[in-house]
């Protein structure tokens, strides 16, 4: 089965779940953002195919969220490293891991992980906020404004939730 491409869509989720939206890629993400950075880490961390990660690391470069570093000459061999691109979606993880850990199953049991200040050792409550005014985004108080559209009609303003 041929998956839809959403790479041409006038919409920025449409196109960032075009980069990041299989199974494998937040999840490589992820690793990156705890550390891993050369190949069998990811695959010791994941449990993923040789070839799956192959692809999923040469995306991540060519769309500029990792870079590829060689750390060794002979042979040749590399590390991928999170570009500024892809640090941030680290903001991303967080809101899936905070998703996860509130609304999953974890049948009785606390979830799995949970962020805590690296320097206190104190819990961290992650909350999408608006930086302007330091209020947590609520979408029953927001609006999207659809700027523009490839229909030719003007600018809309979404409302109704």
């Amino acid at each position: 089965m041929r998956r839809t491409r959403f790479d041409d869509w006038d919409c920025s989720v449409a196109r960032s779940v075009d980069i990041l939206g299989d199974w494998w890629t937040p999840m490589v993400i992820r690793s990156a953002l705890l550390g891993a950075r050369r190949f069998e880490q990811f695959t010791d961390a994941l449990g993923i195919p040789r070839n799956v990660l192959t692809e999923r690391l040469n995306r991540l470069v060519d769309e500029g969220i990792m870079t590829k570093v060689e750390y060794q000459e002979r042979p040749v061999r590399y590390e991928y490293r999170l570009t500024e691109k892809g640090i941030g979606l680290y903001p991303v993880i967080v809101s899936l891991l905070e998703w996860g850990n509130r609304w999953l199953d974890w049948d009785g049991e606390d979830p799995p992980v949970h962020l805590v200040d690296r320097h206190t050792g104190e819990a961290v409550e992650p909350i999408l906020v608006d930086a302007r005014t330091g209020r947590p985004l609520d979408p029953r108080e927001t609006a999207a404004v659809f700027a523009r559209s490839g229909t030719g009609r003007p600018p809309e303003v979404v409302r109704d939730r």
